[in-house]
């Protein structure tokens, strides 16, 4: 069996061509028009192009320009870009942790009331709109949330006698996957998604890697604590058992997809995304997947740190910021909040498995053609009461300073880890070490 590695990506027509009846204005071809640039990330590039087109109108064009793939480099991009002024950064797309550290750098516009509210307004998941405020104002549009749930498949779970319909711990996941002939996949390589990892953990057992946020290089460094400890306990655990994947030092997001249906063994529980489910479902139609291999793919709520303490989602997806530096605001405000509307939240979900912020966009009729009603369900709950990771202007230099000590999850020890991942966060925000 070709194993399933790669996100399948058929662009359904029908949504981006509801998109141009309803939201956008009609695009107008014309010499002399401002070309507004917008920076994306690789995910769902095909509807966000057509996004750009439908999002144009006589006023102005938005062009698409692709960022790297990796979270880092894409940061790493657009501040360079921003630093030196560039006014050619009209629109970006932005991880969620990026918003507070640009908007304290000066580098996005604050939305007006009007945006404002309306990026913020009790249809935004809870969880979405935390991640576009900074310092008492608006900096981005929210368009897609992601998090992360639980995949498996139904039979390893059988097997293990799991009642995946209760909270189930990390605990009960990694010895169940142990005792069948499965395995665990999670995202532990020396990155950001290792972050996200770590994160959920620690809140889902009641704690912060930094609290007191916005006082900066001042925050209160919060991961030497009993939180942290339960963390690197199933990080330990994981890294011990037989249930661990071959290349978890160097696991992604992509990596562990295809021994969800492997050649021999049982297959996975496994903590991914959103886009795993019509990653999979794509397969049927290749002949990679038969449809009684699809029908046992279960999914439930992210696995607690702590039994009886609920477990906290990551929470990720793409903000939409305008650059401060933009010499077409006006116009670049406009067309930000048109490739976050309803509508175009709707098409990403559907063509894409990039699901919504808003809570009307995962009503829409579309969505439920698309997606089982209790997956709809999860996704939303998870976001509306997932974990955001810090918030923070020094977010870049938290995350790099807790993945140099917590890599690699094979050398994670409960009894040093969370002392010394602390001592030398303080460190670094005080310039007394260096990444």
């Amino acid at each position: 069996m070709t194993h399933p590695t790669t996100r399948a990506r058929g662009v359904a027509a029908t949504a981006v061509a509801a998109l141009a009846c309803g939201l956008l204005a009609a695009c107008s071809g014309g010499s002399g028009k401002p070309t507004l640039n917008w920076y994306v990330n690789p995910d769902g590039v095909e509807t966000l192009t057509a996004l750009a087109e439908h999002c144009s109108t006589d006023a102005y064009d938005i062009e698409v320009q692709l960022l790297p793939a990796g979270a880092t480099d894409q940061r790493t991009q657009l501040a360079r870009r921003l630093a030196a002024g560039d006014t050619s950064t009209d629109l970006m797309s932005l991880d969620p942790v990026f918003v507070a550290e640009f908007a304290n750098a000066d580098w996005l516009e604050r939305l007006p009331d009007d945006y404002a509210t309306s990026a913020t307004d009790d249809d935004v998941l809870a969880g979405a709109a935390e991640t576009v405020t900074w310092d008492d104002g608006v900096y981005a549009f929210p368009q897609w949330a992601n998090t992360q749930v639980l995949w498996y498949r139904k039979s390893l779970a059988d097997a293990a006698g799991l009642d995946m319909s209760q909270p189930v711990t990390w605990e009960q996941v990694i010895q169940a996957a142990a005792d069948n002939d499965g395995t665990v996949g999670v995202q532990a390589n020396k990155y950001e998604a290792y972050v996200v990892w770590i994160n959920a953990l620690i809140q889902g057992a009641g704690g912060d890697i930094i609290s007191d946020n916005e006082a900066g290089k001042d925050a209160s460094v919060d991961i030497d604590s009993d939180a942290g400890r339960a963390a690197a306990e199933v990080i330990q655990q994981l890294a011990d058992s037989d249930a661990a994947q071959p290349d978890l030092s160097t696991s992604n997001e992509g990596t562990s997809l295809g021994l969800m249906y492997p050649d021999d063994g049982a297959g996975e529980f496994m903590t991914n995304w959103t886009f795993v489910y019509k990653n999979y479902e794509g397969l049927i139609e290749t002949g990679d997947l038969t449809q009684e291999d699809f029908d046992d793919l279960g999914y439930a709520r992210y696995p607690q740190t702590v039994a009886g303490e609920e477990s906290k989602p990551p929470i990720g997806g793409i903000d939409i910021g305008v650059g401060a530096f933009s010499e077409n605001t006006d116009f670049a405000l406009e067309a930000a909040a048109c490739v976050t509307s309803p509508e175009a939240q709707v098409a990403l979900a559907v063509d894409e498995g990039l699901m919504p912020a808003r809570t009307s966009a995962y009503e829409d009729p579309a969505l439920a053609e698309a997606y089982p009603a209790d997956l709809l369900e999860l996704y939303s709950e998870s976001v509306d009461s997932g974990g955001p990771r810090p918030k923070s202007a020094y977010y870049a230099t938290i995350s790099a300073a807790v993945q140099s000590v917590w890599h690699s999850p094979q050398s994670v020890d409960p009894d040093t880890t969370p002392e010394e991942s602390a001592q030398f966060l303080k460190d670094v925000l005080a310039g007394k070490a260096l990444l």
